[in-house]
């Protein structure tokens, strides 16, 4: 194991005082029902969901850097926090990924319908070539966009779990070619598969409210199954060390994030896309994807995350619900091989997912959760809005409106915004309607 000593890195962290009233922060609002506590302690796996077994822990200062320098100007946290903060993330937990877009990467736009979805809406299908060679890795990239718009239209972008075709009934979607998670059908793509995940892809309401949606299938971008990278993007980009990835090496989160880079690569060059005004965004697993993709891709304008949990906006250090160490069990193709180490030693990461929303601001960040969710620990998503708070305060924002965890269904929107929704692990409609009222907020009528 790692000490700090070791790592050779001083951090410098939260006063005591600090650290108490992030706590008393979560002690109003919402709260976890009795019941359901009483029901999960009765479950496996054993998990920590009381709030009195919490261990003490003291959060990372997002203005202080690794010397100890306080930052006190945009500046300071521009040229040198920020990227410093980047780097422990690259380095102790998402991994390095590529910079920037590939040499020779290709775009085939295969399917343009004017009139999909009952004349409703513009459908296009976007085959993302990333090497450029024929037998290359790629992925296909689906947009529905509003008819009848005037100009430009704001983009909400995300991937999704099961294929193009899970997304909408829509039998012109292309079915995938990529292994999928459903193994009854032999882990390929089926017709009896179409429409399957409609439900987090409320179509009609999205396009109603004068906003396309784009979506690609994770599992083009490297399946989401333990196989040492080898049916990924990864192969074509990783530069081994004596024959061996490197413990910084990407894992499937930075890959998926990398994916969402190549989207928006795509999106700079149709007119018919405001690729100034970008919403990523993300539900579980690849909820920490939009995070991550937010933190690394400046040009998103807008980064969302939906019931992300542990490793996402979840502050690792409360080890409530899903923990490091049992994350890095269930998936560990999901992160770098250093992360491995800080299992049951949260203490000892120099860092914490407050962090990773502070390196969205000044733009637009967006937490949700589920008050049946809590493996993914609402209470400690929250949290890190109120820890990333003082970087968005110090760049000239409101940031979060209150450091008081908001009542069930009552969302706060600043430039920080949260909600804790009625009901489980899920992306709803209620999520997307107020995600887009506070992309109403941001993007307003310059997006229109």
């Amino acid at each position: 194991m790692l000490s700090l000593g070791t790592l050779g890195i001083v951090f410098v962290l939260f006063a005591a005082v600090t650290a108490c009233s992030a706590e008393d922060a979560g002690a109003q609002g919402w709260t976890a029902s009795a019941a359901l506590l009483k029901e999960l302690s009765q479950r496996p796996p054993d998990a920590l969901y009381e709030e009195e077994r919490v261990p003490s822990y003291v959060l990372p200062d997002p203005l202080v850097l690794v010397d100890g320098t306080r930052v006190t100007d945009a500046q300071t946290w521009r040229d040198k926090r920020r990227p410093e903060i980047l780097e422990l993330f690259r380095t102790h937990m998402y991994g390095r990924a590529p910079v920037g877009r590939p040499a020779g990467m290709a775009f085939d736009v295969f399917d343009t319908e004017r009139n999909a979805l009952a004349g409703k809406a513009t459908r296009k299908q976007v085959r993302v070539n990333f090497t450029g060679k024929p037998d290359g890795p790629a992925m296909d990239l689906l947009v529905y966009l509003p008819n009848g718009a005037k100009g430009p239209v704001p983009t909400f972008v995300l991937l999704n779990f099961g294929g193009n075709h899970t997304v909408c009934a829509d039998p012109a979607i292309r079915l995938t070619a990529s292994w999928t998670r459903d193994d009854k059908s032999g882990n390929r793509a089926t017709d009896a598969q179409r429409g399957s995940a409609s439900s987090r892809f409320p179509l009609a309401a999205i396009l109603a409210r004068g906003y396309a949606v784009a979506t690609a299938y994770s599992g083009d971008i490297d399946p989401d199954f333990d196989d040492g990278f080898k049916n990924g993007v990864q192969p074509a980009f990783d530069k081994l060390v004596e024959g061996k990835r490197p413990p910084d090496a990407w894992g499937s989160i930075a890959a998926w994030a990398w994916g969402l880079s190549r989207a928006m690569d795509y999106f700079e060059t149709d007119s018919d896309l405001d690729a100034k005004h970008v919403a990523v965004l993300g539900h579980s697993r690849l909820g920490k994807t939009s995070l991550w993709a937010g933190a690394e891709e400046e040009r998103f304008a807008m980064v969302i995350s939906n019931d992300s949990g542990c490793g996402g906006a979840a502050l690792s250090r409360r080890a409530y619900g899903e923990t490091v160490a049992r994350i890095n069990k269930s998936f560990p193709h999901w992160f770098c091989g250093n992360f491995k180490q800080y299992g049951g030693s949260e203490g000892e990461l120099p860092l914490d997912q407050h962090l990773l929303l502070a390196l969205a601001a000044p733009r637009p960040v967006y937490v949700a959760s589920a008050d049946q969710d809590l493996w993914a620990d609402p209470r400690g998503e929250f949290l890190s809005c109120v820890g990333a708070d003082p970087v968005y305060k110090l760049l000239g924002t409101p940031g979060l409106p209150t450091d008081q965890m908001p009542p069930l269904d009552h969302p706060v929107m600043g430039t920080v915004g949260y909600h804790v929704r009625t009901g489980g692990h899920a992306l709803s409609e209620y999520d997307w309607e107020r995600y887009m009222d506070f992309a109403d907020r941001h993007f307003g009528s310059t997006a229109r």
